[in-house]
């Protein structure tokens, strides 16, 4: 399944940013691409919106979502975007949406690890989700997500790879600072390398966020991707295939001495 990185600079409009991703998602169908991969704030930049955040998200999100629906029906493409979701409080979810290329909904995922980092607070104004993993069917793989702040936490994709994730996608808006590209590559290149699956990374673009989407195969290794560019896709042929291949010489999986519960497992080595 050949799988797009989507990369742009959202704005504080809805409207604008579906026309952005209905374009970038249509280039993708062009290149044979069944899924395309958006970054975090598809739906608006926090920074960007006007007035309070909840009133906001209450008038945007029902509609965002329906618009993704409809994008990836009539361009025929899967599509992962993250948005802000109402929680019932002052502070919303921080949330991605699966859509097949049909429209269905098939997942959502409330952000876990909340990005109070780096002098940032993202928890003063967004609510933590509680749900388990997420892992889904698309086109013939096995597809799990997590957003931005969670790549730092490799026990979560590491659940993604116990519950059969053959790809994992990561919408994210990574802050620039000192070391932070550093950090977003190696992070990728390691939730690959120690799970043995594929990463699909699509990051917001310009401003105060690096772009650099990239989609890794399962030894690390860069198939497609962007450097700091405003707005473009990279596209990459994910298989099933290259899975089995690295895992035949690099088994970490089943050489591993701890359980999901991280009790040591008796082996015979």
């Amino acid at each position: 399944m050949k799988v797009s990185v989507g990369q742009f600079r959202p704005t504080g409009d809805v409207a604008e940013n579906v026309a952005t991703m209905r374009r970038l998602a249509g280039e993708a169908a062009t290149s044979g691409a069944e899924l395309i991969v958006f970054p975090e704030e598809s739906m608006f930049s926090i920074g960007l919106v006007e007035g309070p955040l909840a009133v906001a998200v209450n008038a945007a999100w029902s509609g965002f979502v329906q618009q993704l629906s409809f994008l990836a029906a009539e361009i025929n493409i899967s599509v992962v975007a993250g948005g802000y979701e109402g929680s019932g409080e002052d502070r919303p979810y921080n949330t991605l949406v699966i859509v097949d290329a049909t429209g269905k909904i098939v997942g959502t995922y409330r952000k876990l690890h909340l990005y109070d980092a780096f002098s940032y607070q993202e928890s003063t104004r967004i609510k933590a989700g509680d749900g388990v993993p997420l892992v889904v069917p698309i086109g013939g793989l096995n597809v799990g997500v997590m957003t931005c702040y969670d790549l730092r936490f490799p026990e979560l994709a590491r659940e993604l790879a116990d519950l059969n994730a053959d790809v994992i996608c990561v919408p994210a808006a990574w802050f620039k600072g000192e070391h932070k590209i550093d950090h977003w590559e190696t992070l990728l290149k390691a939730r690959a390398i120690e799970n043995t699956v594929w990463v699909a990374a699509a990051g917001t673009s310009g401003g105060h966020t690096i772009g650099h989407s990239v989609v890794l195969d399962p030894m690390g290794l860069p198939q497609a991707f962007l450097n700091d560019e405003e707005e473009g896709t990279a596209t990459a042929d994910v298989t099933r295939k290259r899975i089995d291949e690295v895992r035949e010489f690099l088994p970490v999986l089943k050489n591993r001495r701890f359980d999901r519960n991280n009790r040591i497992v008796d082996a015979a080595l």
